[in-house]
């Protein structure tokens, strides 16, 4: 079976159509792999007890898929790896803690400790993107989860949150070389 990319995008989303996102998918589609993008439920606050079922019934994300899950996506991508198996994960820009921020908070990613012991078993290979100036995230967030989880590390100079990317060739290249 070939492999999915299974796109999740970040809290506050009204579409996943945004940024880098369209070009990505139609480049994913152009050399041959299956996607799934597609807006997720409760958006905007991008709570966990909304898009783990949703992940795990409605998208059935498993052993043949890779999660490429951004910002609160990527939360949602490394909770997920906690109790099902994939093929892989890419995180792009994670946190793993709720930074103190009230919205944050509400999604529930962060209310109990991290497997990182799961997270890594249940997946073949985990890619890590982040920019090393993201206004959001702080850079002690990144490193920490480097060093739990071990993935390939690719740290963007001036990639910000990469929200201003139009188009994303390091990661196309990750996906087109590892899957």
């Amino acid at each position: 079976m070939s492999t999915r990319i299974i796109f999740i995008h970040g809290n506050q989303t009204s579409d996943w159509a945004f940024g880098f996102a369209p070009w990505f998918k139609n480049e994913l589609k152009k050399s041959g792999f299956e996607t799934f993008f597609e807006t997720f439920p409760d958006s905007l606050i991008a709570r966990e007890k909304y898009w783990l079922p949703f992940l795990k019934e409605n998208v059935k994300a498993g052993i043949n898929d890779v999660l490429v899950g951004w910002s609160s996506g990527a939360a949602a991508t490394m909770r997920y790896a906690e109790d099902n198996k994939i093929k892989g994960s890419i995180l792009i820009s994670p946190p793993y803690t709720d930074l103190g921020d009230k919205l944050e908070k509400q999604s529930g990613y962060f209310d109990k400790p991290w497997n990182w012991k799961k997270i890594k078993s249940n997946q073949g290979k985990i890619a890590l993107f982040y920019g090393d100036d993201d206004p959001y995230i702080p850079q002690s967030q990144f490193e920490f989860i480097a060093s739990k989880l071990n993935p390939d590390v690719f740290k963007i100079h001036e990639g910000k949150h990469f929200i201003e990317y139009q188009t994303f060739p390091q990661l196309l290249d990750y996906i087109k070389k590892n899957y």
